[in-house]
């Protein structure tokens, strides 16, 4: 090469060199979520994406599509081939990413926020191992407030429910198969299938756990009047996204994100009880409503129950060594308290 192009060669480098990584355009994100579009988790997303707009000077953009996909298997799917970059999913489809994430939907092992926050905050780092492992970065957690009983006919026992035709979430056949092994009839069904089939007189399903706020989004209370006034778990969601899509962002950019979703997860936290009274209040105002309240025996028994069928859990649905993790940080978060919450 002569000297002549040499010297071009190199002033082309250094006009290269000197190109913002900006000039390349905005890292777009597209997220995926099965949260219904009237829902206070869609538009705390949105919030999100216009405070990383904002925050990164539009280098980070964000759209949200709300209840758009068939299901969470679609949107992992679909995050694997960057048709989308991110999602907010449930413990169904975060238990599809890792068996770990389970833990956070055993019925009744749980007595309040504060005790999931402890132990949210010590399983963290491990959960994040396991998500790294499926090259996904966790973002944020989520809180959708706590899961009821809705039901046709009012559910007062564990006879009741074993009687009971019980939506459960499709894809899993494990967890179809822990429910029939304890006496119970579980239907795996989509989620859009759930107001379907409670409508119908003789449809697959009469009973279905879910939050307050979502039995209102979707108007299943109409259909499946009686609500079991005891809270059975917390709906655990998260926001991840892929590590693809992460590493085109800067880590002052990446810095900005997470402190803005940190802000949003301790929002929705606070929130999600007054959304748990807000919607049982207007549903109960209907008068369609019927709460089905336990005395204190039968609320004892049933939870002595009920404890007992979810121990076999452990190494089943949720790996041992993180069920026992589990236990200890809650019994101990208990023991500093002095007894449940």
């Amino acid at each position: 090469m002569s000297r002549t192009n040499m010297l071009r060669a190199a002033a082309a480098l250094a006009v290269a060199a000197a190109i913002p990584l900006t000039a390349a355009g905005p890292t777009r994100i597209k997220l995926g979520t099965l949260a219904p579009e009237n829902s206070p988790w869609t538009s705390a997303l949105r919030t999100m994406g216009s405070s990383w707009a904002k925050a990164t000077g539009n280098r980070v953009t964000l759209t949200v599509y709300a209840g758009t996909i068939p299901s969470e298997s679609n949107a992992i799917a679909r995050m694997a081939v960057d048709g989308l970059q991110a999602a907010t999913l449930m413990v169904a489809g975060l238990a599809e990413l890792d068996d770990a994430f389970n833990v956070f939907a055993v019925p009744f092992f749980f007595s309040s926020n504060a005790e999931l926050a402890h132990v949210q905050e010590r399983l963290t780092p491990l959960l994040q191992e396991k998500l790294a492992a499926r090259k996904l970065r966790l973002l944020h957690w989520g809180n959708g407030g706590w899961v009821r009983l809705f039901s046709k006919t009012a559910v007062r026992t564990v006879a009741d429910l074993r009687e009971a035709r019980l939506y459960t979430t499709e894809g899993d056949d494990r967890w179809v198969r822990w429910y029939a092994s304890n006496g119970f009839h579980a239907v795996p069904l989509a989620p859009g299938e759930i107001p379907k089939q409670l409508k119908l007189p003789t449809g697959a399903i009469n009973a279905a756990p879910m939050p307050p706020v979502y039995a209102v989004a979707l108007q299943v209370f109409r259909d499946a009047p009686y609500m079991l006034d005891l809270p059975v778990a917390p709906l655990v969601g998260a926001t991840v996204i892929t590590e693809s899509a992460w590493n085109k962002i800067s880590p002052e950019d990446r810095a900005e994100m997470l402190e803005v979703a940190r802000l949003m997860e301790k929002q929705i936290g606070e929130q999600a009880p007054a959304l748990d009274a807000k919607s049982i209040d207007e549903m109960t105002k209907t008068g369609i409503l019927k709460l089905v309240a336990l005395d204190a025996s039968d609320a004892t028994t049933f939870r002595a129950t009920v404890d007992k069928l979810t121990s076999t859990q452990r190494g089943v649905l949720v790996p041992a060594d993180v069920y026992d993790m589990a236990v200890r940080e809650r019994d101990a978060f208990r023991k500093a308290r002095g007894g449940r919450g």
